[in-house]
């Protein structure tokens, strides 16, 4: 059979959808393969990359998964380490052992390493079939976060707003000059000169309502020109 795709990028496509026929194309996330066709397993929106085909969940609550990288509140300090908040119904362990690089004995105090109401940016380590979820803050980038701002959006929408290898949160930190970290749980982060921060803010909200559209890159390098009144890359 020859091979053939049926959808165009950013298309809207319904679980058991046809999106492609023959083998030369192959089934990732929100995606499989049946005989020779691969389908959608759910509501979203198409990606093609290359020969592999996705979809992005248009709503839904985010399921933590190993690996995922994730911006949590340190919701309750324990014995042998913290609760963290991972804007999801279940909450994360951060033990001692991946707290920091250093050696954090048993009885110290553990509000000198987190406090409650800290954020930090994490990764997902381990979820088992209970549930249960224990993350890590020990790996590059990985930190306890200071300063700035922390809003939510539809952790549906985190592809779209990080973009194709990052490109889109690239644009964002180059046109307003922030440090910005947007988790996969929907948590975001935003740190820099207060009005910059409202400015990716906004954009990043105005990418969250309008991530079906297409051309939306365009859109966002010309809202952040027209506001800053310089090129963005």
């Amino acid at each position: 059979m020859t091979s053939e795709l049926h959808i165009q990028e950013r298309s809207i496509v319904v679980p058991g959808q046809v999106l492609a026929t023959g083998l030369d194309y192959l089934p990732s996330k929100g995606t499989y393969r049946f005989n020779e066709t691969i389908r959608a397993n759910r509501l979203g929106l198409a990606q093609v990359d290359g020969k592999v085909l996705k979809t992005i969940p248009l709503a839904g609550r985010y399921l933590p998964q190993k690996g995922d990288l994730v911006v949590g509140r340190i919701s309750d300090v324990l014995m042998s380490g913290w609760r963290v908040d991972l804007n999801t119904m279940y909450d994360a362990v951060l033990s001692l052992a991946e707290a920091s690089n250093e050696y954090i004995k048993k009885g110290e105090d553990l509000t000198r390493y987190f406090a409650i109401e800290d954020y930090l940016v994490c990764k997902v380590t381990q979820v088992t079939s209970q549930n249960l979820v224990d993350v890590s803050v020990r790996g590059p980038g990985l930190r306890k976060l200071t300063g700035g701002m922390v809003f939510e959006v539809s952790s549906s929408k985190v592809p779209r707003i990080i973009g194709k290898r990052g490109s889109m949160v690239t644009m964002i930190k180059k046109g307003t000059d922030c440090d910005v970290m947007v988790g996969q749980n929907g948590v975001v982060w935003v740190s820099g000169e207060p009005k910059m921060q409202r400015l990716a803010f906004d954009t990043i909200k105005m990418i969250e309502e309008h991530s079906h559209h297409a051309g939306l890159t365009q859109q966002v390098k010309e809202f952040l020109e027209e506001v800053t009144g310089r090129e963005v890359e």
